[in-house]
């Protein structure tokens, strides 16, 4: 691969690993919202049996890891071929 190659594959890798650490402070961020505003209800049944649940933070703090190591996997790639390709 050419040098421009690796320089490109490089930005994509560190794309990913910026676009998880955005997704999972998202994730934080939407979770503590969440279960702040549920708990001033005067109606907490739900926020105390945790039914209906919202998937919406754990799946973002899931996807932004799975973000992280994909990015993680792209950049041992291209020092890998770097160092022996």
């Amino acid at each position: 691969m050419s040098s421009n190659d690796l320089l490109i594959m490089c930005i994509i890798g560190g794309i990913f690993i910026i676009l998880g650490i955005v997704v999972i402070i998202w994730g934080k961020k939407e979770s503590g919202s969440w279960y702040s505003s549920v708990s001033t209800r005067i109606d907490v049944r739900e926020f105390l049996d945790r039914a209906p649940g919202r998937p919406e933070p754990g799946a973002l703090i899931i996807g932004g890891i799975i973000s992280i190591a994909v990015g993680v996997i792209i950049l041992l790639f291209v020092l890998g071929v770097h160092l022996w390709g």
